[in-house]
């Protein structure tokens, strides 16, 4: 499924339009990248946790040699994993 697909699930179960489904959408994704940026973490009751976890530098083969860096992450919650199982 991608964001189309998405958008057009949203606004079949809500009977909102297309363009107004794909509104919400974008406004949520943009929350939760605020939220990450500025720190904070995203906890939606029954689905999961969005967080910011730290990578430390390290060795990438023989020869490179990779920074330091900042990476988006999701640990499903109880709800979602029940019901994909």
């Amino acid at each position: 499924m991608n964001k189309g697909d998405l958008v057009d699930a949203v606004a079949g179960s809500t009977g909102d339009s297309k363009s107004g489904a794909a509104a919400s959408l974008d406004a949520v994704l943009d929350a939760i990248t605020s939220a990450l940026k500025g720190g904070d973490k995203v906890q939606i009751s029954g689905f999961g946790t969005f967080e910011v976890r730290a990578r430390a530098a390290r060795q990438g083969g023989a020869t490179i040699q990779i920074k330091a860096s900042n990476a988006p992450a999701f640990k499903a919650g109880k709800a979602l994993k029940e019901a994909v199982n």
